[in-house]
């Protein structure tokens, strides 16, 4: 199991009791591929925050790769957040001024994980993985959505998490590019250990995943586990993560 959450709720710190989250359970293992539904408001983002160690929740246990999260320091969450967890947004938040791989290798290289060389190196892998290895010198104007968006994923992935948590991933996307990023998507799933989380409103990428959940009102109404896909082609094999939280060395 790579993650538990047991009665979390969480509440608005605004002094009116919003509540975000109220008592949800749930149990991740290694390898899912799960999407997160719901009207705005139902708590997908919050779910998010709590998964991704971004917010502490108001009540609950969650469990992380075997470590009481609520125990843990700030220090040591972040490090926990920064090993295991990678993350993709709507809006690419691409620093404007780095090429494409230095975007990508900066976030291995503000990890502590690697140097700024060893970094270069996995960020031009990962963007020939994405298919952008002649883009890989482009600063992010000069890419299109869809390339901007293949970026963050690489910069998610360059420290080999277990888990990535996507947050309206092709929000801003037309078909043709959400298309490309869904089968980026289930390729990484299909050839690695990598466990994806997106919380979406796009039915297409919902139905695109093994494992569906639906929101209401903070709480999870529905948890359905579909058949599995078959393997996809169109992405390099990236090499099985060789550890968990303690990382690659």
């Amino acid at each position: 199991m790579l993650l538990k959450l047991e009665a979390i709720s969480y509440t608005y710190p605004t002094g009116v009791g919003v509540k975000a989250l109220q008592s949800v359970d749930l149990e991740v293992g290694a390898g899912e591929i799960i999407s997160i539904t719901g009207a705005s408001g139902s708590g997908k983002t919050s779910l998010l925050n709590i998964l991704g160690l971004l917010q502490a929740p108001t009540s609950g246990t969650h469990t992380f790769l075997g470590e009481s999260i609520e125990r843990l320091t700030p220090d040591r969450a972040a490090e926990v957040r920064n090993a295991n967890i990678g993350f993709v947004f709507q809006h690419h938040l691409l620093l404007p001024e780095l090429t494409a791989v230095e975007n990508v290798a900066l976030n291995g290289n503000i990890a502590g994980r690697l140097t700024w060389s060893k970094a270069l190196d996995r960020a031009r892998q990962l963007i020939g993985v994405m298919g952008l290895t002649q883009r890989a010198s482009h600063f992010p104007r000069q890419l299109s959505g869809g390339e901007q968006q293949r970026v963050a994923i690489a910069r998610a992935l360059i420290n080999n998490p277990a888990m990535i948590l996507a947050d309206e991933p092709t929000g801003n996307l037309d078909s043709a590019n959400t298309e490309k990023i869904l089968k980026i998507f289930r390729a990484l799933n299909e050839k690695t250990s990598h466990t994806l989380i997106i919380a979406t409103h796009d039915r297409d990428v919902a139905a695109a995943c093994s494992r569906q959940i639906i929101m209401e009102d903070g709480r999870i109404i529905r948890d359905d586990t579909l058949p599995g896909r078959g393997r996809e082609d169109g992405v390099e094999d990236e090499q099985p993560r060789q550890s968990a939280v303690a990382g690659e060395g």
